[in-house]
């Protein structure tokens, strides 16, 4: 004869979350500190260092009298708008990422940032403009032509839109996209001067105006973002399976690919084509949360506004009383960590 043993009872449920939600949401707490500590660092250094007592009557109740104090106030629409552009392009980057599922997709590889660059230099050149309302406008409608290519020219053929043939088409549509951006400028020397420091990166023309103008952009980019994520993550296990699941694949590509368009152009625009951070911080974001995009998400754009708040400092540290744009600082900074990134993991695919 033989005797089962009945079956173990399951424990009741603790009503806790999972230790690795945990750390998860305690890495998000340490990520805002870094980024409080990075702004608090860029209202207090420039070319005139401010001591904390002033930093805080500067914030609060600034005195237009006193030269710390109105340093200060001056460099707080430097730091939100770097806070924001960092976060639109970590954000940008990391769906463009989902999207393709290629691992090097990020408003620059991909063309997005040069299409936006090419159709506000022409407006420049051609159609006088001068606003930042113009650039924004223009941006878009250069960024969404470009990505719309670049996904044309990578699904064309046997097989679809795979990793490679984005990350070549990307290749491909960049330098013919840099080449008319040359000729442009070649023919037309007197936009060079407007163009040639926007071109670069920079914060240096930030006020209260920009960021009024972006951020209805930013935020509509930012819920779509969102939005998509779950859709992400059954896009990164193939289109039959995502589809299997209840995703509407091509509603979750054309909802992604408007985020990642108003991300891009709106950073682009009022700051020029910053390299690096769409690349390497959705990457960044993964080693610390896998690959769920409800925390890369998160993850990726607190990262882009620390890297790039730390890397404007870093350019008005390191030149003094002159300074370094910030895009030379972030393309300097985002250049090793990438390398150590790709050792580390050597990732294919997403």
């Amino acid at each position: 004869m033989t005797s089962t043993s009945p079956a173990p009872t399951p424990a009741p449920p603790t009503g806790r979350r999972p230790a690795s939600a945990r750390r998860r949401a305690l890495g998000l707490v340490v990520c805002v500190v870094a980024l409080v500590v990075a702004c608090l660092l860029s209202v207090s250094f420039g070319s005139r260092v401010v001591g904390w007592s002033d930093v805080v009557a500067g914030l609060l109740h600034p005195d237009p009298d006193d030269i710390a104090q109105a340093a200060v106030a001056s460099r707080v629409p430097r730091t939100v708008l770097g806070l924001l552009v960092g976060a639109a392009l970590g954000l940008a980057g990391a769906v463009m990422q989902g999207l393709t599922r290629n691992p090097l997709a990020d408003p620059g590889i991909l063309g997005v940032s040069f299409g936006a660059s090419l159709f506000v230099v022409v407006g420049i050149a051609w159609f006088g403009l001068s606003t930042l309302t113009g650039y924004v406008w223009v941006a878009f409608a250069g960024a969404g032509a470009t990505m719309a290519l670049v996904y044309a020219v990578g699904s064309a053929g046997r097989g679809g839109a795979t990793p490679l043939k984005l990350a070549l088409a990307g290749a491909a549509v960049t330098a013919a996209v840099s080449s008319m951006i040359s000729m442009v400028l070649l023919t037309r020397t007197d936009v060079l001067n407007t163009f040639r420091f926007w071109q670069v990166g920079s914060l240096g023309r930030a006020d209260t105006s920009a960021i009024l103008t972006i951020l209805p952009f930013l935020l509509v980019g930012g819920v779509l973002a969102v939005a998509v994520a779950r859709g992400l993550d059954a896009l990164a296990l193939g289109d039959d399976l995502a589809t299997g699941l209840g995703q509407h694949t091509g509603t979750v590509r054309a909802l992604g690919a408007l985020a990642a368009v108003l991300l891009s152009g709106a950073a682009v625009a009022v700051a020029g084509p910053i390299a690096f951070i769409g690349l390497v911080m959705p990457h960044l974001a993964r080693g610390f949360t896998g690959p769920s995009h409800r925390w890369v998400l998160p993850y990726a754009a607190l990262f882009g506004g620390v890297l790039l708040v730390g890397a404007d400092v870093l350019g008005r540290v390191v030149a003094r009383p002159q300074e370094l744009e910030v895009g030379i600082m972030t393309a300097l900074l985002g250049a090793p960590v990438l390398i150590a990134i790709v050792r580390r993991s050597k990732v294919r695919e997403l």
